[in-house]
């Protein structure tokens, strides 16, 4: 390449220069004594002295290159000598990792052998080259956090899946994740380390030591007397677990943090090195000197406003340079050695990126000037130092040093030719660009400098029992508390107003990405990015993607809030030019995205199911609401059978009919993961099969002209598909009647916003949840220091020696606070400040909007992707849950009707038949369900309109069987809690000593019961005769179901415990148990709420149903009780047994449900209707008046109502929880057991005894009293409506039966 001749240099680019008139060419070259003084004044000496001007050589074009050559040769032979030596070291000149031999485990190793990711427990790698004499450094830059030993071994040292760098005789490694270094043993050693650091392995095979420095500070000795000597060389090395990844520098970029002393293990190209500096250093002449033709001197020119303006002399001057300088910049180390330093130092003069022209004037000289290849190769180099040197730069205060690589990065992307390259081969396919978006976090406070920026911590220390959160008491708050969280307050200020000039500049990149103006030479930005962010998605959207490749959700939550800034300054310019269209804060993404084809959703579930499976089923529908027609021939192949069996054949299919593209793509894509996906391949088989052909919908129908519509796969959709244009809507095609036709917004901007919204879904609200870990963390150290002070404060002066110790947790856990108090303040500025919670408010805005949209259209709401709702309801969860107690979603706007909206949501499509799948139905139950456990939401859930809220109950009073009834019952018990018998409490009674895992979970909150939705559940039980009878049917076969598993359950507990050997319970098989209880005393509390707010349906025996429901109620009841109140029973010795998983299980829950249903029953009732259900009480076989007396805590069946109850500790009494029932509803207990104990001697005393041929057959407890027909089996009637409720079947012969008459045994028998 060094060779190229002075004619062939530029003979590529003479067409520029040979364009003009001939007359350029006598005016434009300048003549030879200004020419030599010019290229005498660029080309300088390596001293930098020129001779006199008698003495040197008039320099001319012709010459200029012999010139060059001499001066470009000075030096070098010393510099290659010296570049020779390496003594100490064996192995290849160019170190990269041994992926041949050298490695142990599953590892995924980048194209370029630096970059490693853990594919196995914990696999081990080792380097092309070692050492064994001298002083040698490399570095290892740390992409996860993770568990990892980075160091040195030898050829002998063997690894496995358990031992690796360290854990042999050998080799040595330092471990920042658990702070230790290890050599066979381990000891503590180092600081911590983080994603973004930079981890230097020293080893001085001299000396016998090796050391560590982390983020260039040194950690000190770590080894000495390491084994040396002959057969003795140590390869650099590392072991790492699963999902960790690390990248090396061997010395192939210049090492971030040199020592002295020290050689990295591979050399830098020293020659080169030296020769593209004096190239640049000609360059800078040419860019500082000027020629003043008219005055025929040169002149010192401001470099900032240098332009080229097409003088020839200047430029074929810049030809020469870059014919040398050219194939040294495709060369890694020296584009970050040379010319990234020199683009940075333009910058370090401070204004706006736009103040510096400069940059945009030499990357226009290098398209002009460089081979293709050079300046693609170039730019790609430059690209990839930046992002490795924004990654991995330390923080400080200011965040000085990630501003700087940031600007550089926009001043690079502002040039429209280099923008378009990066974005189309280099931004999303070679680099994981979406780390220009992230701001990492500190570990490590004190070196980031915010000891500094927040110098005063607090941490709040008032925290309510029930809620287990903050509370701002400011009566309580002293002036000593005010002072520091008013000062730490405008600590957070300061860091905040840094790290938003860090967020405004990542902005601005996106604001260039996402132009789409710039059409000149091509496709403008936008649609580009478009393309590549859909690839990107399908990417992270696949949980087989390719590790390499998926990006950490970290990056992704800083990514979202970028780009939904950058999209709506867009959204809102574009609103500036079109007043029709809709502003940012009216957005929502159109229903049509989801049928027409234009948009992939690749493999993601839709609320209908499959998309093929909706194509054919709804095609009516689709041809009659959207214009969009199928033809059914070709829809016919996509099935998810044949999909996967000719999906290569198809891929190589759709390929050899489009070989442009399809070469295009190849030749653009560096890293094969995105087409390697096996996703993809199902998306383009898809997409090329399923055309849709689509009627014009501005026409009338009649016509019916069908025009074919491309549905391309992501990589062949221009500008023209996406935005449309005359007559054809692009994205929009097939807008349904009941979308209005109103401007939205640019199509392509629809596209980015659903992108948005599935981002969120892949993993940013994950890791909100999972940031909120520091503030707990905080929360629990601010509570063990106050709970510390009061024990000093508590402490006999005399036992000096726990006051001591004392004294030293106070001390560890105030140094905790003060470094979590800083990071959480990091936190919350990046991740929870109020700017990002009006972004997840807008998101979630944004979504309710589109399912709104979407439900308008009917069926083809089906075609929604399911992420819309899930997004919905996460996003709601998190602004609840995670922004709080810093910002409040009370104080953002609309937040009532917003809260209102989505309750509507939630209330109409739990039970919605166009949602098919069971996962995001039992989202929508669970959101529902936690919905109504707050009051604000709840009284949300209120407002919605009338017919939306009986439309929500009746489906909450469907039948039990066939679908998910746990959440309907909660959501049924918590409408009633607070208004139940002894059902005011919070937390059970034996529970409250106890400290609650998470006292913000719904279940865990006060009760707010809903008394207009229970006015509905009355209206709707009156009313409609058939859906009482069927719902109260199946909640009384779940309690039944409920409860016996509940008590076979305790009872294979109760035999394990009394086993002498040690026996220990299987904790699900607890967590099962103590969920049957709680399922069972739900249950009981619905069928109190029933019989509380329509009694009828058991008393009034005009209702065919009503004596049936009453025996079956009464005859669970007696059940219950018999087994819960038995003395001594098997219920009472489990429950004393206190095991960790039944912690729910006691009696007051179950028995106080009970005696509400029997207090409505029998007292809070009318004469005859306590008559009736006194009389089926009584009559059933399982009745004891021991278990009433129970409730009171008599001990004895002989006892009477009115004998002192005892005070037995041991012993239940409803007396005792005089804070859980008042004395009103304790009166109406005993109430009812005096009227039970009355009625039950009157009973027995009239009873006249029954043969056992007269008895039911079925039950033994009532009389027959029904014949069937066909067949004349007979029973009672209990048992025969109970049967006929669930089966036609006759018990005895399975005849279907017909018909049910009353038996009457003759007066003859």
């Amino acid at each position: 390449m060094t060779s190229r001749g002075a004619g062939t240099a530029f003979s590529r680019k003479n067409y520029r220069l040979s364009t003009e008139p001939e007359k350029s060419k006598v005016t434009g070259i300048v003549n030879s004594r200004l020419l030599n003084d010019y290229l005498h004044r660029v080309f300088t000496s390596a001293d930098g002295n020129q001779p006199a001007a008698a003495y040197r050589k008039h320099l001319t074009f012709q010459n200029l290159q012999e010139h060059l050559d001499r001066l470009l040769a000075e030096e070098n032979g010393s510099e290659e000598s010296r570049d020779q030596e390496a003594e100490g070291r064996l192995g290849p000149s160019t170190v990269v990792l041994d992926h041949t031999s050298g490695f142990e485990g599953l590892l995924l190793v980048d194209d370029d052998l630096l970059e490693v990711i853990g594919h196995s427990n914990f696999g081990s790698i080792r380097a092309t080259t070692c050492v064994y004499k001298g002083k040698w450094i490399y570095e290892v830059l740390i992409s996860s956090q993770g568990l990892m030993q980075i160091g040195w071994c030898t050829l002998n040292c063997r690894f496995n899946q358990e031992e690796g760098v360290g854990d042999t005789p050998d080799s040595y490694a330092y471990d920042g994740n658990r702070v230790r270094k290890w050599n066979v043993t381990t000891t503590n050693y180092g600081k911590s380390w983080a994603a973004g650091d930079i981890v230097s392995c020293l080893i001085d095979l001299d000396e016998g030591t090796i050391a560590f420095c982390l983020n260039g500070i040194s950690l000190g000795t770590a080894f000495d007397n390491i084994t040396r000597g002959a057969g003795m060389a140590y390869f650099p090395a590392i072991s790492l677990s699963f999902k960790e990844s690390v990248a090396f520098n061997f010395g192939s970029r210049p090492l971030r943090y040199p020592v002295e002393g020290y050689r990295p293990l591979q050399d830098p190209p020293v020659a080169d090195l030296v020769k593209a500096r004096k190239l640049l250093g000609y360059l800078k002449n040419v860019i500082h000197v000027g020629i003043d033709v008219t005055e025929g001197k040169l002149v010192e020119k401001d470099t900032s406003m240098w332009q080229l303006q097409g003088e020839p002399t200047v430029l074929i001057t810049l030809a020469h340079i870059f014919n040398y300088f050219s194939p040294l910049m495709c060369k890694v180390y020296l584009v970050e050695d040379v010319l990234m330093t020199f683009l940075l130092s333009i910058l370090e003069r401070g204004g706006a990126v736009e103040a510096h022209p400069l940059i945009q004037q030499l990357l226009d000289l290098m398209w002009l000037l460089m081979e293709e290849y050079e300046v693609h190769e170039c730019l790609k180099q430059l690209l990839m130092s930046l992002l490795r040197a924004y990654r991995f730069s330390p923080i400080i205060p200011d965040l000085g040093l990630q501003i700087h690589y940031l600007r550089l990065t926009i001043a690079v992307l502002k040039h429209e030719k280099s923008r378009k390259y990066l974005l189309s081969n280099v931004l999303f396919d070679v680099l994981r660009s979406v780390v220009f978006f992230y701001i990492k976090s500190p570990l490590r406070v004190e070196e980031a400098g915010l000891q500094e920026l927040i110098p005063t911590t607090w941490w709040p220390n008032r925290f309510t029992k029930e809620q287990g959160k903050e509370s701002k008491d400011v009566k309580e708050e002293s002036a000593e508390e005010r002072l520091r969280r008013r000062a730490y307050e405008r600590g957070c200020q300061r860091l905040k107003k840094r790290i938003e000039v860090v967020e405004g500049l990542q902005v601005q990149i996106l604001k260039l990405l996402l132009n789409n103006k710039d059409r000149g030479g091509g496709e403008a930005s936008r649609y580009i990015f478009l393309n590549k962010f859909r690839k990107f998605l399908q990417e992270n959207a696949s949980n087989r993607g390719n590790l390499t490749v998926l990006c950490p959700p970290e990056y992704m939550v800083c990514f979202l809030h970028r780009l939904i800034a950058a999209l709506r300054f867009f959204w809102d310019g574009h609103k500036a030019k079109t007043p029709a269209a809709l502003s940012s804060e009216e957005a929502y993404v159109p229903p049509q995205l989801f049928y027409n084809g234009k948009v992939d959703y690749f493999d993601l579930q839709r609320l209908g199911g499959l998309l093929s499976h909706l194509k054919k089923t709804l095609k009516d529908d689709l041809a009659a609401k959207a214009n969009v027609l199928i033809d059914p021939a070709e829809l016919q192949a996509v099935t998810m059978d044949d999909l996967d069996e000719d999906e290569e054949s198809a891929t190589s299919a759709a390929q050899s009919q489009r070989p442009s593209a399809a070469l295009a793509i190849g030749g653009a894509l560096a890293r094969p993961g995105w087409l390697s996906s096996p996703t993809l391949g199902r998306a383009n088989r898809f997409l090329s099969t399923a055309a849709v052909s689509l009627m014009n919908p501005r026409r009338p129908l009649g016509s019916l002209e069908k025009i074919k519509v491309r549905t391309l796969s992501v990589e062949q959709r221009t500008e023209e598909d996406i935005e449309g244009s005359h007559g054809n809507e692009g994205l929009l095609l097939g807008r349904p009647p009941e979308e209005p036709d109103q401007p939205i917004t640019e199509n392509s901007l629809l596209e980015v916003l659903d992108g948005i919204v599935m981002m969120y879904n892949l993993s940013v609200h994950q890791q909100l949840g999972k940031m909120v870990g520091v503030s707990d963390d905080v929360n629990e150290y601010a509570m063990a220091l106050k709970d510390t002070e009061e024990k000093i404060s508590r402490c006999p002066k005399r036992r000096r020696d726990i006051h001591e110790e004392l004294l030293k947790s106070q001390k560890v856990f105030s140094e905790k606070l003060n470094h979590l108090s800083r990071r959480l303040a990091w936190i919350n500025v990046t991740i929870y400040s109020k700017e990002k919670m009006q972004d997840i408010y807008w998101l979630l805005r944004v979504c309710i909007r589109t399912i709104e949209h979407g439900d308008r259209t009917g069926s083809l709401f089906a075609f929604m992707p399911e992420f819309y709702l899930s997004v919905a309801m996460n996003s709601y969860s998190a602004l609840k849950n995670y922004f709080s107690p810093v910002n409040s979603m009370e104080e953002l706007p609309g937040y009532e009707e917003t809260l209102m909206r989505l309750a509507a949501i939630l209330a109409k499509h739990f039970a919605d038949s166009r949602i098919v799948g069971t996962d995001i139905r039992d989202s929508l139950m669970q959101a529902l369900a936690s919905y109504v456990c707050y009051p604000h939401s709840l009284r949300a859930v209120e407002r919605i309109s009338e017919e939306q809220r009986i439309s929500m109950m009746k489906n909450l009073l469907a039948p039990y069987e066939q679908r998910p009834w746990a959440q309907t019952n909660w959501i049924l018990v918590r409408l009633w809690r607070g208004c139940g018998f002894g059902y005011r409490y919070t937390r059970l009674p034996h529970l409250l000593k106890t400290k609650p895992e998470d006292a913000s979970l719904p279940s865990l909150q006060k009760p707010c019961p809903s008394t207009l939705l229970q006015r509905h559940m009355a209206d709707l039980l009156r009313s409609d005769r058939d859906l009482a009878p069927s719902f109260l049917n199946s909640v009384l076969n779940q309690l039944n179901w409920a409860f016996s598993e509940f008590i076979g359950m305790i009872q294979e507990i109760q035999q394990a415990a009394e086993r002498l050997e040690r026996n220990f319970v299987d904790s699900r098989q607890l967590k099962v148990c103590a969920t049957c209880f709680d399922l069972s005393v739900s249950l009981l509390r619905v069928l109190e709420m029933t019989v509380t707010l329509a009694p009828e349906i058991f008393l009034d025996w005009n209702r065919p149903s009503s004596e049936l429901l009453l025996r079956r109620l009464a005859q669970l009841l007696n059940q219950v009780l018999n087994r819960v109140t038995a003395e001594r029973n098997l219920f009472d010795r489990v429950v004393s047994l206190r095991l960790p998983g039944l912690d729910s299980v006691d009696h007051y829950p179950i028995l106080v449900a009970v005696t509400g249903i029997l207090v409505r029953l029998l007292v809070d009732t009318d004469v005859q209707g306590a008559e009736r259900a006194t009389a089926v009480l009584l009559a059933d076989p399982c009745f004891q008046l021991r278990s009433i007396q129970y409730l009171l805590g008599h001990t004895e069946s002989s006892a009477l109502a009115a004998a002192a109850p005892t005070t037995d500790k041991r012993h239940f009494s409803l007396r005792r929880y005089t804070g859980y029932i008042s004395a009103e509803e304790l009166e109406k207990v005993e109430k009812m057991l005096s009227h039970l104990s009355e009625e039950s001697k009157q009973a027995a005393a009239t009873t006249l005894p029954t043969s056992e041929e007269d008895l039911c057959p079925i039950c033994y407890a009532h009389p027959i009293s029904a014949i069937f027909r066909p067949c004349s089996h007979k029973s009672c009637k209990a048992c025969i409506n109970q049967h006929l409720m669930n089966n036609k079947d006759c018990f005895f012969c399975k005849a279907t039966i017909t018909g049910v008459d009353d038996f009457t045994k003759p007066a003859s028998s």
